[in-house]
């Protein structure tokens, strides 16, 4: 028995692009639209001027509406979009200016009316974009009159804006309204749908449900040991509150309050996880979650005694926090952001943990590893002869997406990013709200084609409970793009294909879900921009939360890399890479996985790292100041002998290594553990591995032998003394170099 176990683009632009500058513009006072029987494709294959029709209304009215500028605070963008004569928007005195709307989703255009004030433009195109990002000019005019008048286009885009390069007065630019009339559709695949239900996994509930705390012990009772079953589960409390309640959290469930702020959803009672299952080991306690509800515990304090890939976000605790089993067993979690615990964690038993922007009434003590970054009242750093590393802020967050209810609606409200950090986020919540007509609610038996379609068309995705086998790679393209899982979704690729590759765009938020290897080998489960991506992402970054990779455990899994950041600028707040040590397709070779991480993009953060087990590096990173806050890792267990880890004269893979070209790289709590059961001989050479250079700093980092299961001869490179036999006490170095 083990100790424990941590354990859509334009396509085909040129064809669409817009009739020729010298056709001059109808007006609408003719009576007739300009019709030049269009014979381009469409992007859904349909003959755009024999299966479909332009139709009469306005997709663009009451969007929202953005523009480079406005003369007033009485002439905003959204003026050109709501249907009313009498308002406009009115740009600043200088060329070139630009109004755009977002539909919504990706549509197929036919015509835009235009209604210019006396400060018209005589010269201006019109374009469209899919991301909001690259733009098509579907229309460029010159001699231009002003007045009303209508321009049939043809091409696509979610985003439309007309982009004004030469005034007609002294003036700014200046609309009355925009009129964007789009096709209907003759046939051929209807569009996906956004918004819809929640599906059947997706348990809803307020304070007057009846049996309600039966609902919560019949799901505990499916899921409490289910560690490798396919049951998913989602809770959702409305606001309210609620009083006598023991939610019991088992596997691959979670729990959520529909509040906008956490304080919306009150509970009087306990949400507990504990380890009785494993007897009194929490060790294992994986892949659950609880968020965005306030907490009174009925014994003064809460029970969350987990391990990895069970986040506690944007909590607040009206009490105490213990997040140790009944019994102060084994434990190996964990993490906390955006949380308040009114009074003291208690981690006991817990060997490492993690928070962040938080705050706490007190914390108890610390065994190997913990760390802290703008958390109010975290204990201070005193890692040379303690466990605690402290930085006063995280350097850049951006907390999770969230549904919430406004009203009797579902939204998703999309936090803003925050930098230099320090406390909860609420309830001030900057960020903004998505409604849930703008997501496609994925549910059981969905297919990856339609899923690719969802997104061509401009949709965000929610997944609902489920496994989603796919047999091609999600394909995520727009900037700003949420996919967002509920009661950890799990991706499973087959036949070799990759999970998801997202663009190098700005803003895509990832969270909350699992990804589950196939049992063909694929190349990378997870990949944020494609090889050789350059873009400067600093004002919106990429982010990366929540989301679990597992090789193995379920099932034999395979995949050379679990997760490649080529991308600039992306934020990882929490994840856990695992490849499986136990469970079912375990061996060697039979759940073999190269790398866990890679990190090639430039200035990424990674707040909250759990990477393990695999066969040869678990971090590799390549790109240029790069930043860890919190690493926890253990090595393979079942490496067969020292022969099959040694390269390049060294014996061992390290678990985090920054390769030799980077400059500048540094980290922060960082730990390394080797049990290496198949052979306990091994020495291994070190845990970290980084280049000699005044740019690279690593603080407060250790490795750690359980039980004498193989050691380390050192810490980092060839500094640091080896670890101490069968004593699993750790050995530390407070900086390097």
């Amino acid at each position: 028995m083990r100790l424990r176990s941590f354990g859509v683009a334009l396509a085909a632009a040129a064809a669409l692009i817009a009739l020729p500058a010298t056709q001059s513009p109808v007006a609408a006072a003719a009576g007739t639209p300009l019709s030049q029987g269009r014979t381009a494709t469409s992007p859904s294959g349909q003959s755009a001027g024999v299966a479909a029709a332009c139709g009469t209304g306005n997709a663009a009215l009451g969007k929202p509406a953005s523009a480079s500028s406005t003369e007033n605070a009485g002439t905003p963008a959204s003026a050109a979009f709501d249907g009313d004569p009498g308002t406009r928007w009115s740009s600043a005195f200088s060329d070139p200016q630009w109004v755009q709307v977002d539909l919504g989703s990706v549509q197929n255009l036919c015509r835009v009316d235009l209604t210019w004030e006396t400060a018209y433009a005589k010269e201006f195109q019109i374009q469209a974009s899919a991301n909001g990002q690259s733009w098509t000019t579907l229309r460029s005019v010159t001699g231009a009159t002003g007045g009303t008048a209508s321009y049939d286009v043809s091409g696509s885009g979610r985003y439309l804006r007309v982009y004004g390069t030469v005034r007609s007065t002294g003036y700014g630019y200046s609309l009355w309204e925009v009129a964007i009339h789009t096709e209907s559709s003759g046939g051929g695949t209807p569009p996906v749908q956004g918004g819809g239900d929640l599906g059947p996994n997706v348990i809803v509930v307020d304070p007057s449900t009846p049996n309600l705390q039966q609902r919560f012990d019949q799901v505990f009772a499916q899921q409490e040991s289910n560690q490798f079953g396919a049951g998913r589960y989602q809770f959702l409390l409305k606001p309210g509150t609620y009083n006598g309640i023991n939610a019991q959290i088992g596997f691959y469930t979670s729990i959520s309050g529909l509040g906008l702020n956490p304080d919306d959803t009150q509970i009087n009672g306990d949400i507990t996880v504990d380890a009785g299952w494993l007897n009194g080991n929490a060790t294992q306690n994986f892949w659950r979650s609880a968020e965005n509800l306030a907490i009174r515990p009925s014994h003064g304090d809460d029970r969350w005694a987990v391990a990895q890939a069970a986040p506690f976000r944007r909590i607040h605790v009206q009490g105490g926090l213990n997040l140790a089993p009944n019994g102060y067993g084994w434990a190996s979690g964990g993490y906390i952001a955006d949380s308040k615990i009114d009074g003291t964690v208690g981690p006991y038993s817990q060997q490492q943990w993690y928070t962040r922007d938080s705050s706490v009434g007190g914390w108890t003590n610390g065994v190997w590893n913990m760390t802290f970054t703008g958390v109010q009242g975290a204990p201070e750093t005193d890692f040379a002869t303690g466990s605690y590393t402290t930085l006063d802020t995280t350097p850049i967050s951006r907390e999770k997406p969230f549904l919430y209810l406004d009203g009797s609606t579902y939204k998703v409200f999309v936090p803003a990013k925050r930098t230099n950090a320090r406390g909860v986020s609420w309830p001030a919540n900057a960020g903004s709200s998505l409604p849930l007509d703008q997501f496609y609610v994925v549910k059981p038996g969905a297919t990856a084609a339609t899923i690719n379609q969802a997104l061509s068309q401009g949709l965000n995705l929610l997944f609902t409970p489920g496994v989603y086998h796919l047999d091609r790679t999600i394909d995520v393209t727009r900037a700003n793009t949420v996919v967002l899982g509920l009661g950890l979704a799990t991706l499973v690729p087959d036949n070799g294909v990759d999970a998801i590759h997202v663009a190098d765009v700005d803003g895509v938020r990832l969270a909350g879900f699992l990804i589950d290897a196939g049992t063909v080998n694929s190349d990378t489960l997870l990949r944020v921009g494609q090889p050789g991506s350059s873009a400067d992402h600093s004002a919106n970054p990429t982010t990366v939360q929540d989301v679990f990779v597992r090789i193995g455990g379920a099932g034999p899994g395979l995949a050379t890399n679990s997760v490649v950041v080529n991308s600039n600028n992306v934020v990882i707040d929490h994840t856990w890479l695992w490849r499986a040590d136990h469970g079912s397709g375990v061996g060697w070779n039979t759940n073999r996985a190269d790398y866990g991480l890679r990190v090639n993009g430039n200035d990424v953060l990674a707040t909250g790292l759990f990477v393990e087990h695999y066969n040869k590096y678990d971090v590799y990173w390549n790109g240029e100041r790069g930043r860890t806050i919190f690493f926890q890792n253990e090595k393979a267990y079942d490496v067969p002998n020292a022969a099959a880890i040694t390269h390049d004269g060294i014996v061992g893979y390290a678990a985090y290594k920054v390769a030799d070209t980077v400059n500048t790289h540094e980290a922060w709590g960082l730990g390394s553990y080797c049990n290496f059961t198949a052979d306990p001989t091994i020495v291994q050479a070190h845990g970290f591995q980084v280049p000699v250079k005044s740019g690279i700093k690593l603080h407060d980092i250790l490795v750690i032998s359980l039980g004498g299961q193989g050691q380390y001869a050192h810490v980092v490179n060839n500094t640091g003394a080896p670890t101490s036999g069968t004593s699993t006490v750790p050995s530390k170095v407070v900086q390097f170099p």
